[in-house]
């Protein structure tokens, strides 16, 4: 196992990718200097930031001067680079790989990017609405997963990345749209037992979860006040 240095991790609170990285290095025990990226100010499109990332999004890690993009890849080098012999959440293993490896396509292609197809109009274009069509196939999401959790965790009878991922997106979308508890027991079970298990959870999740939505709302109406009052 390599040495522990301080990684610099380039995130927001709100972000549910970020809080997937912060979540991960938890597990492995690792050190973060967490750098502040105020995504409404804009910090991400500063040119200092786009010579760490050409495109402009968070979260990103530099690591003794390897730099790292996309929650997905930064999380897989964690536990590649720093996780200990036989550990669970990445396996060797071909085949449990490949269910990690689903699982996080999963979040990355379908979760994540159906949360951010609504809160990015309101974020950055000034957007009012409630698409019900965005709500209703970002709830489908709920379907999807809960319908695939055949066991534990996303992955097998352990927690795996993909399990880290897809609980940062989760907790997010619940906190704009709360599912209906009593249609997705499988969901709301492994919810509940990730929100158990995994270390510092409520600080390193659930709470920018919370303030992601809120913000995000209250945004809202302000868009609609301004649009109103033209």
């Amino acid at each position: 196992m390599a040495t522990n240095p301080i990684i610099k991790l380039y995130t927001a609170k709100l972000s549910p990718p970020g809080r997937a990285v912060e979540l991960t290095a938890k597990l492995l025990g690792l050190s973060l200097d967490i750098v502040p990226i105020n995504l409404l100010a804009g910090d991400h499109r500063t040119d200092e930031f786009l010579r760490l990332n050409p495109q402009h999004t968070i979260p990103v890690i530099d690591d003794g001067g390897v730099i790292v993009r996309d929650s997905h890849a930064i999380i897989i080098y964690l536990v590649q680079k720093y996780g200990k012999d036989g550990q669970t959440l990445y396996p060797e293993d071909p085949i449990a790989r490949a269910k990690v490896n689903a699982g996080l396509h999963f979040d990355s292609g379908v979760l994540f990017s159906r949360l951010r197809f609504y809160f990015e109009p309101i974020l950055y274009e000034g957007s009012a609405e409630v698409p019900q069509d965005k709500i209703d196939y970002m709830k489908k999401g709920y379907e999807l997963l809960n319908d695939a959790l055949v066991e534990d965790y996303i992955a097998g009878s352990s927690i795996t990345l993909a399990d880290v991922s897809c609980i940062a997106t989760i907790a997010t979308m619940e906190e704009f749209f709360p599912m209906d508890r009593s249609r997705y027991p499988a969901l709301v079970a492994w919810i509940d037992r990730l929100s158990r298990t995994l270390p510092d959870y409520d600080q390193l999740n659930q709470e920018g979860a919370v303030e992601f939505a809120e913000i995000c709302e209250s945004l809202r109406l302000k868009n609609g006040a301004a649009v109103a009052a033209k």
